[in-house]
């Protein structure tokens, strides 16, 4: 298990570690967010976007349940589980029907869908640090090589 702790002190800061991180990005990940309302996982979203070459301008899934965001490569699909509790109401979302080893799926509230997710599943933990700094901690099965820092 490859672990990394990062510090951003703005969003702009929150922004640029996730271009770092989307631009690293093959296709078939699930990253799953774990944090507090308002830690920074959209705004890290906007990055991951931008680091795989998405020009869209991201926004939270709070109300749609998915935003999806399509490019010429790699597709992201921000989902959005707060309401959802288990598996069962999760089938009924279509989530397994973006699954594809041309997209990356980003989960906020992660935690309502573990037993959704699979040993593969790269986890990134955001608290905060202060008001404007974030602890960003990301923990991926696959080891180091799968970043390209």
């Amino acid at each position: 298990m490859f672990t990394a702790e990062f510090h951003t002190y703005s969003p702009d800061e929150t922004i640029e570690l996730g271009k770092k991180i989307g631009s690293c990005l093959t296709g078939g990940e699930i990253i799953a967010y774990r944090g507090e309302l308002g830690a920074g996982k959209t705004t890290f979203t906007r990055g991951l976007a931008m680091g795989m070459g998405l020009e869209d301008n991201v926004s939270s899934p709070t109300f749609a349940l998915v935003n999806e965001y399509h490019g010429k490569g790699l597709s992201l699909y921000h989902f959005d589980m707060y309401r959802i509790n288990g598996t069962e109401v999760l089938e009924s979302t279509g989530f397994y029907d973006y699954m594809s080893p041309d997209a990356v799926i980003a989960v906020e509230w992660s935690e309502n869908i573990n037993e959704a997710l699979d040993e593969d599943t790269i986890f990134i933990e955001f608290a905060y640090e202060g008001t404007e700094e974030r602890k960003i901690t990301l923990k991926a099965p696959k080891g180091e090589n799968k970043f390209c820092w």
